[in-house]
C-alpha cells in the first residue's frame, strides 16, 4: 500500500512539472511573438482626421522610406526661444500627443512631435531601426529649418530611447527624458525576471549607450512611483560616466503625471530658459 501511495505521489508531481514547464514555455513564447503587442499600444486615425489644438500647427506626411508615411505636426509660434523635437511614449497617438506637448508651445517654443508607424496615420512596418531611421528624418527636417543650436530632444517613456539616439548621433542643444529607461531589457528583466529576455527580446533600445555618446547636456525626470518604468532604471542612467547630465527626481511622481508636480514644472522652467 505505501509503495502503491508513492507512486501515485510521484506522478501527480510529476504531472504538476510538467504543467509547469508548459505553462513556462507558452508564457515564454507569448512573449517572443506578441512583444510588439505588449511594448507598442497605437490607436490610428482615419487619413482624413482633422486634429484640433489651441495654437497654430502645420501638418506633416514625411515619406521616409518607399513604403513609409510619418504623419507629424509642426507647432509653431511667433519668436520662437527655439525648437522641441518631441517623441511620445507607446501609446495613443497626435490626438491625444498634440495636447500633451502643446505645454511647451505655451512657453514660446516651436515643437515638432511624429507619430511612429503604425500609430495614427502613419503607416509602414514597424521595427527598432525603422524608428530610429524615421526619428532622423524628423531631425534632418528641422535642420532645414532651424540653426542645430535652436533644436532641443525631448523624449518620454518609449520615446526616450529613440531621443537619446540621436543625441547620439547629432549635436543638439539639450536633450531631455522624462520617464527614461536604461534599455527595454532593464525593464523586461524587472518584469520577467524568471524568463530568459535577452534572448526572446528584439527590441532593445538601449538608452544607456546612447547617452554615452551624446555631447550634449541631459536633463532626467523620474518620478518615484513610476511603476511602468521603474525609478531605479532610470536612476542608474545618473550613475553613467557623464559630465553634463542632471537627475531630476519627483517624490512621488507616477509614470504619466509628472506634469502635476511642482518639480516638473521647475526643471523644465530652468532647462528652457
Amino acid at each position: 500500500m505505501l509503495f502503491t501511495h508513492q507512486k501515485k505521489r510521484r506522478k501527480k508531481f510529476k504531472r504538476f512539472i510538467i504543467i509547469l514547464l508548459g505553462l513556462y514555455a507558452m508564457i515564454g513564447s507569448a512573449l517572443y511573438f506578441f512583444q510588439e503587442k505588449i511594448l507598442f499600444l497605437p490607436t490610428t486615425l482615419q487619413q482624413d482626421y482633422q486634429y484640433s489644438f489651441n495654437y497654430p500647427f502645420e501638418e506633416l506626411f514625411l515619406k521616409t522610406e518607399k513604403d513609409a508615411i510619418i504623419n507629424a505636426l509642426h507647432f509653431k509660434v511667433d519668436n520662437p526661444k527655439g525648437v522641441i523635437l518631441y517623441f511620445h511614449g507607446n501609446a495613443g497617438d497626435l490626438s491625444r500627443w498634440g495636447n500633451i506637448t502643446e505645454y511647451f508651445v505655451k512657453k514660446n517654443y516651436d515643437v515638432l512631435v511624429m507619430d511612429y508607424r503604425t500609430y495614427g496615420k502613419s503607416t509602414g512596418k514597424l521595427s527598432e531601426a525603422a524608428m530610429y531611421n524615421d526619428a532622423k528624418y524628423c531631425y534632418d527636417y528641422l535642420l532645414g529649418h532651424y540653426p542645430e543650436t535652436e533644436i532641443t530632444l525631448y523624449g518620454r517613456s518609449l520615446g526616450t530611447g529613440i531621443a537619446s539616439y540621436l543625441a547620439s548621433k547629432n549635436s543638439p542643444q539639450q536633450l531631455i527624458l522624462e520617464t527614461p529607461y536604461y534599455s527595454i531589457l532593464d525593464v523586461a528583466k524587472h518584469r520577467f525576471p524568471v524568463f530568459p529576455v535577452k534572448q526572446l527580446l528584439r527590441y532593445h533600445f538601449p538608452t544607456y549607450q546612447y547617452l554615452i555618446d551624446a555631447k550634449c547636456p541631459i536633463t532626467i525626470i523620474h518620478g518615484t512611483e513610476d511603476a511602468v518604468v521603474p525609478y531605479t532604471s532610470g536612476k542608474k542612467l545618473s550613475e553613467l560616466n557623464i559630465e553634463k547630465l542632471d537627475f531630476i527626481t519627483v517624490e512621488g511622481g507616477g509614470h504619466n503625471n509628472l506634469i502635476e508636480f511642482d518639480a516638473y514644472h521647475k526643471a523644465i522652467k530652468n532647462v528652457l530658459k
